[in-house]
């Protein structure tokens, strides 16, 4: 990782000495002069992405400003978009700070259809930048376009592996561009003259499915035969995963230099045949994948490249020109997973011969078990877990393994030959019963780009693993969709989602996979609930099924998204749903008590809400209530949060902020002891709960219930309590105790009491299900607690973005907790960077701002002629002790005596 923020400049310490003292005006100490035309603008992308092939409907530009000048922002630009050198649209110069999700609007675009762009930028001296390097997309495939059958091999069986492959003859020409467009129910690997080029799995309804894009030019030469093959899985319903129906769809096309096009699509001329995988069990029950039995004595060789005899394979089954059948609707899939080959940091061999490997931590991966002198019709057993056995052994026990069975089997053939697992699960061990055996795996995740990676390393090294093991979790738990494990499930849980997202965002600039799980869930109310409400699972195999809480979860979701990106079009989108869901809530206030009453939803013990889960992290939560404080809290977030939306968007948002303190009034009337403390809720006599939950105090301090005069008595009873909050929603238990950092850090780095430095102390090297996780067989790796990185930026960095895409921000150090803290946190603008110590009884900060940001500084003094600056700041006002300056791009360095 590069720890580019610490590099720039010079330490602290030795600046010191030249600092000029900061009054209620600006300060250009040592500042670079004005005045100099910006760089040129860099990280252009298009829908976040710097180099898509399959760009659907107008593309969406952003790009980064240049500029040595400090407090600069970009006042217009002008893009140029070109086909193969010619001017399709130019902009001209637009009058705009705009450098994220700037639409295209000149002529319609040829699907399938390569094009150049570049930009370039306006200071606000009303000097103009250099040109971009110009950056390429491509455009999808519109439904109409494909001109391609859906075929799939004649089948009944539960777990379908199939190859298929078609063999052509390319011209003499050079090839100058290959694209292949692949849909496949579930999951494919592409195969293009013998080398796997792309992986991807898709698990959407098959009326609202994903396409990929592929770039296969290096893979093809002019002249002779080529084959591009795919070896597709699909395995019925699971959770996560609709059951859809077997099948693939295939378009690869071919430009050569001499103007002709090469277009090969599936159809009946195909051939397939089964895999080379025997009928296995299921694992368990939720995720409902298969253990994998692979036969290598049925696997066919060199069927993925020219000359194979396939004259056994079969004819495919023709569903029809797309689309056709149960797939009506494809779209463009704008996730890409991400693959690392790992080696396990050691190898045991046991006295029965069968090795174990150690990967060193919990990871979403395939296994790599190479046997270099395998034996016909020889069977190896293989087992991944979570836990070893006293003797050595990978546990087999469900309770260390989620209730799963994650065997897999390997039946060689003579020779040389390598096993690679179809579909990841989540592991640490794996036992393989061979002591010659090779073992590797393959670690996959959605990919993010690493220089947009959050850091932080602070005074306390139990803050920072945490902080480590929350980012590194969220992570893993990102794959082809948010995971609520990468192991029992493997699904999208909204409630999950939502918590991931935030983790991801804030700890690698991620956008894509969130901006894909708000579109389905904005699809799962189009689909199962005219009444307001979000399936709490999607896509799902098991149809309409919902949970409350999560529902009201929706609306926050949304806004944190655009806080973070800018992304107007989305916010527009979720909008119409945010307004539903703001009706359902209203839908269950009851008129006698103002409270919303037995919010219906859920069932079992989900019913009218989760609050927690498992039910163990409830800590006694009152859940006979009907009116619960943790639902009407919620109510008043989707309530702000939708009118905050409504008014960005420019409708009225009076009507939903006059219902959210409305609301709140009510549950400061009816939900308090007599001390101000929030008790769980009434119950349906009108009578109130006994029980006063650190939730229901944590979710109103956070969410800004609790009257001001009161936040102190219900943080100190909140902090009083430790941990009682489980990892679903222990970020609120941070976000509750901000202006108390001794707190926080408490939370964070207490190894004797439940939390993350337990599990780290435990051994644990993902975040759990729940605390007692190990006791109660719950899952090792549950990426719902990485969110709290999210409150170790803002509390300990001290970073809170306030407005869209990071334009602006607020920078203020805490007092107490530790001692310094530094490191960088992506917004859509680029990174924030803060390094901050305590000198003496002072206080060193270094700021470093992307251009077109601006940031509020709160500087610990006593008053403002106590602080010095290095760099231009404009003092805005004291404030709880703190000095508060206006600070632009650039680097700024701040010392408070």
């Amino acid at each position: 990782m590069r720890h580019r923020y610490l590099r720039r400049g010079t330490a602290v310490l030795a600046v010191v000495a030249g600092l000029a003292t900061a009054g209620p005006a600006v300060v250009a100490s040592t500042a670079a002069p004005r005045g100099h035309a910006p760089g040129t603008p860099v990280d252009l992308t298009v829908g976040d992405r710097d180099r898509p092939l399959n760009v659907e409907g107008a593309p969406l530009f952003g790009w980064r400003p240049v500029d040595r000048d400090p407090g600069e922002i970009q006042t217009a630009y002008q893009i140029v978009v070109r086909k193969d050198g010619e001017r399709v649209w130019d902009s001209g110069r637009v009058a705009s700070g705009s450098q994220e999700y700037v639409a295209y609007a000149g002529p319609e675009l040829a699907p399938a259809t390569g094009y150049t762009w570049t930009v370039r930028t306006w200071d606000r001296t009303g000097k103009p930048s250099p040109w971009a390097r110009q950056a390429a997309f491509d455009t999808g495939l519109r439904d109409g376009d494909w001109q391609a059958s859906w075929i799939r091999r004649t089948t009944a069986e539960a777990d379908d592996y199939t190859l298929a492959r078609k063999e052509f003859t390319l011209g003499r020409s050079p090839v100058v561009r290959a694209r292949v467009y692949i849909a496949a129910s579930h999951q494919y690997a592409l195969h293009v003259n013998g080398t796997v080029v792309d992986r991807g799995g898709a698990f959407a309804y098959p009326d609202a499915g994903y396409y990929r894009a592929v770039d296969v030019t290096r893979q093809l030469r002019a002249g002779g035969k080529a084959v591009v093959g795919v070896q597709y899985h699909w395995y019925g319903r699971g959770q996560g995963r609709p059951a859809g129906e077997p099948g693939m769809l295939l378009r690869l096309e071919v430009d050569h230099a001499d103007g002709t096009t090469r277009t090969v699509v599936s159809d009946g001329s195909w051939q397939v045949t089964r895999g080379p995988w025997l009928p296995a069990p299921k694992r368990n029950g939720d995720g409902g994948d298969y253990v994998e039995e692979f036969d290598a004595t049925a696997e066919p060789l060199g069927w993925d490249r020219p000359g194979f005899d396939a004259s056994a394979w079969q004819s495919p089954q023709v569903l029809g020109t797309h689309p056709a059948g149960v797939f009506t609707s494809l779209q463009a899939q704008e996730t890409d997973l991400e693959f690392e080959t790992v080696e396990p940091v050691s190898v045991t061999r046991l006295e029965s011969g069968t090795l174990v490997a150690d990967f060193g931590k919990v990871i979403p991966a395939a296994p790599i078990v190479r046997f270099r002198d395998g034996e016909q019709g020889r069977h190896v057993a293989m087992h991944a877990g979570y836990v070893l056995n006293p003797d050595g052994t990978v546990s087999r026990d469900s309770d260390d393994n989620q209730n799963t069975n994650l065997a897999y089997g390997h039946t060689q053939r003579d020779g040389d030959q390598t096993f690679r697992s179809f579909t990841y699960m989540g592991f640490r061990y794996l036992e393989v019963e061979d002591p010659s055996a090779e073992i590797s795996a393959v670690v996959q995740h959605t990919a993010v780009d690493d220089d947009r990676r959050a850091w932080l390393r602070s005074s306390d090294p139990g803050v920072d693993a945490a902080f480590d093991l929350m980012r590194r979790s969220a992570l893993y738990g990102s794959q082809e969709q948010f995971l609520d494990t990468p192991t029992r499930e493997k699904g999208q849980f909204l409630g999950d989602t939502a918590d991931i997202s935030l983790a991801t965002m804030s700890g690698y600039g991620e956008r894509t996979l969130t901006r894909q799980a708000i579109r389905q869930f904005i699809e799962s109310q189009a689909r199962y609930w005219p009444d307001g409400r979000l399936n709490a699972v999607y896509p799902n195999g098991d149809g309409k099924r919902d949970i409350p809480d999560y529902t009201e979860m929706f609306p926050g979701w949304i806004w944190d998204y655009y806080v973070r990106t800018g992304d107007k079009r989305i916010l527009a989108e979720a909008y119409p749903v945010m307004r539903a869901v703001a009706d359902y809530v209203r839908r269950y206030i009851d008129p006698a008590t103002g409270l919303v009453t037995q919010l219906e939803g859920g069932s079992g013990e989900y019913r009218y809400g989760i609050i927690d889960w498992p039910a163990t992290m409830r800590y006694g939560h009152d859940m006979s209530t009907a009116a619960r404080t943790v639902i009407n809290v919620l109510g008043v977030d989707v309530l702000n949060a939708t009118a905050r939306a409504a008014e960005e968007l420019g409708e009225p948002g009076e009507t939903l902020r006059a219902d959210a303190a409305t609301l709140t009034e009510a549950i400061n009337a009816k939900l308090r002891r007599a001390d101000g403390v929030y008790h769980d809720g009434l119950r349906g006599d009108g009578s109130a709960s006994t029980h006063a939950s650190q939730i229901a105090n944590a979710y109103a301090l956070s969410f800004g219930v609790v009257p001001e005069e009161d936040r102190a008595a219900v943080s100190e009873y909140v902090a009083n309590l430790g941990m009682r909050m489980g990892p679903m929603t222990a970020h609120r238990l941070l976000q509750a105790l901000a202006g108390r950092p001794d707190d926080v850090v408490e939370r964070l780095t207490d190894a004797d009491s439940p939390g993350w430095a337990n599990i780290l102390a435990r051994g644990g090297t993902f975040t759990w299900e729940s605390w007692d996780a190990p006791e109660t067989g719950q899952s090792h790796s549950h990426p719902w607690g990485a969110t709290s990185l999210v409150e170790i930026q803002r509390t300990i960095l001290g970073v809170t973005p306030t407005a869209p895409a990071g334009s602006e921000v607020t920078i203020r150090p805490p007092k107490s907790g530790v001692d310094s803290a530094a490191g960088e946190m992506p917004v859509q603008r680029g990174m924030v960077g803060v390094d901050w110590r305590r000198i003496g009884d002072g206080v060193s900060l270094k700021v470093d701002l992307p251009v077109n940001v601006v940031a509020r500084v709160h500087v610990p003094a006593g008053e403002a002629g106590d602080v010095r600056v290095h760099g231009q700041a404009r003092f805005v006002e004291l404030r709880d002790g703190y000095a508060v300056y206006e600070v632009g791009s650039g680097k700024v360095t701040f010392f408070s005596a």
